[in-house]
C-alpha cells in the first residue's frame, strides 16, 4: 500500500466498528497523489480510506461466500476524489439536467453571521417564502440582512425548513448540539444473534448477487450507499412514496443500479407490500430521520420481529444525540454548523463560509455506511450475528477533524482533470465518473440504468 495513505485508511478502517484483527490477508494497493482536492481539510485522504474499506469489505463478502482466499484491491486516490465530486461531473450528451441547487439556497449575511438557507426541496423552500416573506435571492437578501442569524436559524427549522448559522469549532463544541455530538463516531454497529437465513447459496462473479436491499434513502450519502452495493451485484429497491419529488438533479446519479418503486405506508395494502418486502431482504438501508419509521409503526423491534435476520442500516445529519437528533439537515448545513465552512474561510483569509470543494461528508457516509454493510454480510454469513448500524454527517465530520489537515492548497480540479465514462439513462446519454476500487477477478457494473422515481413494481427481481 503507499504508506502516504496507511494511516488515514487505518483510521477509516477503525471507523466502521472494524480493529486491525479484522484487516483481511488482501494485497491491497493505493495509487495516485495524496492530495487532489484543494480544502484545509484532508478530503483526499478521507474520499481514498472510504472507498479502500468499503471495497475491502466487499472483498472480504466474497471470499467469506466463495470460502477461497482473498483478491487484490486496487484504489486510485483521483478515482475516488472524481466519486466524490459525482453529481457535479455527470455530463448529459444532448439534452439538460436541471440545476444542481435551488435559486434560493445558499449563504446569505444576516445581521450578526453567515447563515446557509437549504431549499432544494419545495417544503424547504416554502418554508423559507413563509419566514421571510421574500420569492427570490434579492428580497431573501435583503430580509436576512436585518436579522439576528441563530433567531432565523430557529425561525426556518421551526417551519419546517432547513438552515444553519456559521459556526466557529469552539462555538459548535460549546453548544448543546455540539456537546451531544462531540465525540459521536462516524459509525455505531451493535450485533445481535441471528435466526435468519442469508442470501442465496448461488455465488454470482459479484460480491453481493442475491443480497436483498430495501433502499429508503434520498439526496448523497444513502444512495451512494446502494449504489455501490447495486454495483457489486445486490438487488437493490427503492421505496418512495406516490408523487414524491427528489432533488431531480440527483436522480441521474442516485438511481444508478436500482429499481424505484413507490409505496404509501400510511396506506394498508401498501403496508402489506412493504412488510413482504422487508420479510425478504437482507437490508434495509434508511436516510429518514430518526422518529420517521418509528412513527409509521416500523421501530427496530417491529423490523427484527419481521425479519429476525435483517440487517438494519440509518444515517442522519447531526447525530443519534442531543437536542437536533431529528433536525432536518445536508452536507451543506453540517459544514456551517461543525466549523467545517469557518475554518476553510480562515484558511483563506475569506470572511465568506468556504465549504469543501465537494459534498463530502455525504459521499464518505455513504462508502462508510456500504463498508459495514458489507461487514455485516460477512459477519452474519461466519459468525451467525447480524447487525444495527448507525451513521451520522456529523460523525464523519468528526472524523475529518481527526485527519492531519494539508500543508498546502492546490488549484481547484477540472472535471476534465477526471476520466468519465460513456453510460445510458432514461433522460438519454451521459457521461459520468466510473465507481472507484477494483477486487481482482470481479468487474463492477450496474444492471439498472438511471431514471425516474416509481417506475419499477413493489417486488424483488431476484428469486
Amino acid at each position: 500500500m503507499n504508506d502516504s495513505f496507511a494511516d488515514v485508511t487505518s483510521r477509516v478502517w477503525h471507523a466502521i466498528g472494524a480493529d486491525d484483527a479484522d484487516w483481511p490477508a488482501t494485497q491491497l494497493t493505493t495509487t495516485g497523489p495524496r492530495a487532489v482536492l484543494p480544502a484545509a481539510f484532508d478530503v483526499t485522504g478521507l474520499a481514498t480510506g472510504a472507498v479502500v474499506v468499503a471495497t475491502v469489505a466487499a472483498e472480504q463478502f466474497l471470499a467469506a461466500r466463495r470460502q477461497s482466499g482473498p483478491r487484490a484491491v486496487t484504489v486510485d486516490s483521483r478515482e475516488s476524489c472524481a466519486a466524490f465530486a459525482s453529481e457535479r461531473l455527470f455530463t448529459p450528451i444532448g439534452w439538460t439536467r436541471p440545476p444542481l441547487w435551488d435559486p434560493i439556497a445558499g449563504n446569505y449575511r444576516a445581521a450578526d453571521a453567515w447563515i446557509r438557507l437549504h431549499t432544494n426541496y419545495a417544503s424547504h423552500r416554502a418554508a423559507v417564502v413563509r419566514v421571510l416573506g421574500a420569492h427570490d435571492r434579492e428580497t431573501v437578501q435583503a430580509a436576512v440582512a436585518g436579522l439576528p442569524a441563530e433567531e432565523l436559524e430557529t425561525a426556518i427549522v421551526e417551519a419546517g425548513g432547513c438552515a444553519a448559522v456559521m459556526r466557529n469549532r469552539g462555538q459548535w463544541l460549546a453548544s448543546a448540539p455540539g456537546m451531544a455530538t462531540a465525540d459521536a463516531p462516524p459509525l455505531t454497529v451493535v450485533e445481535r444473534r441471528s435466526t435468519g437465513t442469508g442470501p442465496p447459496d448461488t455465488v454470482g462473479e459479484m460480491p453481493f448477487h442475491g443480497v436483498r436491499v430495501l433502499d429508503l434513502t434520498r439526496v448523497i450519502a444513502g444512495p451512494v450507499c446502494t449504489k455501490f452495493l447495486a454495483g457489486y451485484g445486490a438487488d437493490v429497491l427503492r421505496i418512495d412514496p406516490p408523487g414524491f419529488e427528489e432533488v431531480p438533479s440527483l436522480l441521474p446519479e442516485t438511481t444508478l443500479g436500482k429499481r424505484t418503486a413507490a409505496l404509501d405506508l400510511t396506506a394498508p395494502t401498501d403496508r402489506a407490500i412493504f412488510e413482504e418486502l422487508l420479510a425478504g431482504a437482507d437490508v434495509l438501508v434508511s436516510g429518514l430521520r430518526p422518529d420517521a419509521l418509528k412513527r409509521l409503526g416500523y421501530d427496530d423491534g417491529s423490523l427484527i420481529a419481521m425479519n429476525p435476520g435483517l440487517i438494519i442500516a440509518s444515517l442522519d445529519a447531526y447525530g443519534w444525540d442531543g437536542p437536533w437528533r431529528n433536525r432536518r439537515g445536508f452536507d451543506s448545513l453540517v459544514q456551517m454548523s461543525c466549523g467545517i465552512a469557518d475554518a476553510g474561510a480562515t484558511a483563506r483569509g475569506q470572511a465568506e463560509p468556504t465549504p469543501l470543494p465537494v459534498q463530502a461528508l455525504d459521499h464518505a457516509t455513504g462508502w462508510l455506511l456500504a463498508a459495514a454493510v458489507a461487514r455485516a454480510l460477512t459477519r452474519r454469513l461466519s459468525h451467525s450475528v447480524t447487525a444495527r448500524i448507525q451513521g451520522s454527517l456529523i460523525g464523519t465530520a468528526n472524523l475529518l477533524y481527526s485527519l492531519t489537515p494539508p500543508t498546502d492548497h492546490l488549484s481547484v480540479a477540472a472535471p476534465n482533470d477526471f476520466t468519465l465514462v460513456e453510460t445510458s439513462t432514461d433522460w438519454g446519454p451521459a457521461r459520468r465518473v466510473p465507481l472507484p476500487g477494483r477486487i481482482d477477478g470481479v468487474a463492477a457494473h450496474w444492471s439498472q440504468q438511471a431514471g425516474p422515481l416509481g417506475r419499477h413494481p413493489a417486488a424483488w427481481a431476484t428469486p
